[in-house]
């Protein structure tokens, strides 16, 4: 398999994305992605309605999700899972585990933002979701930038929802290992998502790729969204020195909310092997 365009990190609305599997297939389509994956946040109910649309409109598309998982000093680090079984039952019931405690975090973070004055955030949160069990920090930044406090959800996040800030509420996510092996299990790639926006020291982060590597973990996203120029030769060189494969992915979540749209970004450095190498 040889794309010109591949994208495989972006979310529906299944997860926190403002588009519809189907609709996302279609704005992929329009921006010349030719290989797509959903990697929506915990859940994969949204990939049949995608793959679906991208049949019937002969777009390459493989299964993903996003693992929420805890790392080191309260890290919430994510794992992609690509070209996988989305139905496997030990994968389902892992990603099950993951999100019955999303709910509980949104109460506690509602009342901790309504002790800096943003009341009735839980509520408001609430008519940006899908589904009330993937309640998330975006459905809450989405609701803060609705009342007038912020001017953009990154804006929300750097002032309200990020670590030390707060709205920000800790929660016990999977550990690493564990995800890697619903991943690996259900036949799929493990993909470390967006390596430059941990805030993690560089040893922190070669402790993150060894440990990542020596639990089955494959890949790495070496041009994501958010990328920059010096981020992507920075990754490019860890891919190179763990071995790990290459990806390449947007991370986009909705027009006018994300770090670029769809199959939008640069090209892999030419010496990576690409995730989708030996895909057929």
């Amino acid at each position: 398999m040889n794309p010109a365009n591949a994208d495989l990190h972006c979310h529906s609305t299944t997860s926190d994305g403002l588009l519809a599997p189907a609709a996302l297939v279609e704005r992929a389509l329009a921006n010349g992605v030719d290989l797509l994956a959903l990697t929506d946040h915990d859940e994969i109910g949204g990939i049949d309605e995608a793959a679906a649309a991208a049949q019937a409109q002969g777009l390459r598309f493989v299964t993903g999700v996003e693992i929420s998982v805890s790392w080191g000093d309260d890290q919430t680090v994510h794992i992609v899972g690509l070209n996988l079984d989305h139905r496997h039952p030990e994968l389902v019931a892992g990603l099950a585990r993951v999100r019955s405690g999303r709910d509980s975090r949104a109460g506690l973070m509602a009342e901790e933002l309504a002790k800096v004055g943003i009341d009735g955030a839980y509520e408001g949160a609430l008519k940006y979701v899908g589904n009330p069990a993937l309640i998330s920090r975006s459905h809450f930044a989405r609701y803060i930038v609705e009342r007038g406090f912020a001017p953009d959800v990154k804006t929300v996040f750097d002032y309200w929802l990020a670590k030390g800030k707060p709205g920000y509420v800790s929660h016990s996510w999977a550990e690493l290992p564990e995800a890697v092996d619903w991943i690996r299990t259900a036949g799929g790639i493990a993909v470390i998502a967006h390596p430059c926006r941990y805030r993690l020291t560089p040893a922190e982060r070669r402790e993150l790729y060894r440990a990542f590597k020596d639990c089955g973990g494959e890949g790495i996203e070496v041009v994501s969204g958010s990328s920059n120029e010096a981020e992507i030769r920075e990754i490019a060189g860890i891919a190179r020195e763990f071995g790990f494969l290459a990806s390449r992915a947007s991370d986009f979540h909705g027009p006018g909310e994300s770090y670029i749209d769809l199959g939008r970004m640069v090209q892999l450095p030419a010496d990576l092997k690409p995730v989708w190498a030996d895909w057929q």
